[in-house]
């Protein structure tokens, strides 16, 4: 009877903490579960050194016990011996299967306003880190020896020159096919040369640093997300701060600047291979000789058109690299986690890419520009 007295699971509370003893294992899992029941409130502590044996069932009640009354876990106080199977148990007691997708008015507005929340979060993360950036790019304008000049022109290779091809040839075929639809419509009203200015402001003003920019988003803001995510995932960027570097310095400027120089470069190509699709259409459909189609866009095209475009490669590299390096920066260790964050990286540069150009295109227009 002593035996059988000593093994049931009791509870008692002494000056704000719940003092347990006895056995906590599955056999006595009714008995846990009627003692957690019938215990009252107002703990501020849980010693459990007083347990003689303890499992995982055991471990899970307490811990559940302790967030239902708004403990931490660290309040529980074990033996040392049961800190193996306690800090086991708590790495993997929030694994469970997620809950049903709830449907409904409330449902649909929790939802909504998880969202919201989380773009919020997203919103401030990335000006914060726009901020920090613009100061270590103001510390390396004092001191430029801080300059990773190999990293850069590195990632200038791989963001600029690697991607030179593929932008001028979707250049001059989305050109070709402004041009073609310009002139189907142009030719019943007997202006098929007007497509010069089409195909002209198309390209210098939204098309060429519009394709350069998506393409670049879908290119390069994965590759930036997929690299330093990788790099987080095998604890290299904790070893660089463990070595006294600046990530930022380190991993990001580079890539930033290499964007910040290559993507002007990529869409005056771009702009020039535009043209030449539509040159192409209209020296062989409508035809336009190339000297006649040179000479009318030096005649009608004026400058502005080409510096509106122009002005907004800067601000499309900044987003682009912004959001690449944050999103791989923010991957928690896990391969799930890098998916997620390199498939955002991607829907929001392109997504913020557009909605910026819109806007530009807007204010442009009511400017007079």
């Amino acid at each position: 009877m002593p035996a059988a007295a000593s093994s049931t699971p009791t509870l008692a509370l002494d000056d704000g903490t719940l003092r347990l003893a006895g056995h906590w294992t599955l056999d006595q899992a009714s008995e846990v579960a009627s003692a957690l029941a019938a215990a009252s409130g107002g703990a501020t502590a849980m010693d459990a050194t007083g347990i003689a044996r303890l499992d995982t069932m055991g471990v899970l009640q307490l811990l559940r016990f302790a967030h239902r009354h708004g403990l931490a876990d660290d309040a529980i106080r074990y033996r040392d011996e049961h800190m193996p199977l306690v800090a086991a148990i708590e790495d993997v007691a929030d694994d469970r299967p997620k809950k049903r997708r709830e449907y409904g008015v409330a449902a649909a507005l929790a939802r909504l306003g998880e969202t919201m929340h989380h773009n919020g979060r997203e919103i401030v993360a990335l000006v914060s880190f726009l901020g920090e950036n613009l100061v270590k790019l103001g510390r390396i304008a004092r001191a430029p020896g801080r300059l990773r000049v190999t990293s850069t022109v590195h990632h200038m290779e791989q963001v600029g020159l690697d991607a030179m091809p593929l932008v001028a040839l979707l250049s001059f075929m989305v050109g070709a096919v402004i041009a073609f639809l310009g002139s189907t419509i142009l030719a019943d009203f007997g202006a098929t040369i007007f497509v010069v200015e089409l195909v002209g402001i198309a390209f210098l003003r939204e098309f060429g640093v519009l394709l350069t920019a998506i393409l670049l988003a879908g290119r390069t803001a994965s590759a930036f997300t997929a690299q330093i995510g990788i790099m987080v995932t095998r604890e290299e960027v904790d070893a660089v701060r463990t070595l006294g570097l600046d990530p930022i310095e380190l991993l990001v400027l580079p890539r930033l600047l290499a964007l910040l120089v290559m993507l002007p470069l990529l869409t005056f190509i771009a702009m020039i291979a535009g043209l030449l699709g539509g040159m192409a259409v209209a020296a062989f459909e409508l035809d336009v000789p190339p000297q006649a189609f040179v000479t009318r866009l030096h005649d009608t095209m004026e400058l502005r058109h080409f510096f509106v475009g122009m002005s907004k490669a800067p601000v499309f590299a900044l987003v682009i690299g912004l959001i690449g390096c944050l999103e791989g920066l923010q991957v928690q260790g896990t391969a799930q986690s890098l998916g997620e964050r390199t498939t955002s990286s991607v829907v929001q540069t392109i997504s913020l890419v557009i909605l910026l150009d819109a806007f530009a295109a807007i204010w442009f227009m009511q400017v007079g520009w």
